[in-house]
């Protein structure tokens, strides 16, 4: 799935938190300090990783695809 931002990046947590994968930041940091989140194909233990266009996370079989919309 494709995940569109205007800005210049995105935060792990507040994607994971956007798309609905976690209910909370709390959770989201859970989840990540679990190893069950993989960036670009790595796992990724960085709540605050910034993720920029072209990047890609995946958990619970799910994955996102960053890109970046003009408005």
């Amino acid at each position: 799935m494709e995940f569109e931002i205007t800005t210049e990046y995105i935060k792990l947590d507040s994607l994971l938190k956007a798309v609905n994968v976690v209910g909370s930041g709390g959770e989201a940091k859970i989840v990540i300090a679990d190893g069950l989140v993989r960036v670009n194909g790595e796992v990724e233990l960085r709540r605050g990783r910034k993720l920029y266009p072209g990047d890609t996370a995946s958990v619970g079989g799910y994955e996102f695809r960053v890109e970046r919309i003009d408005l």
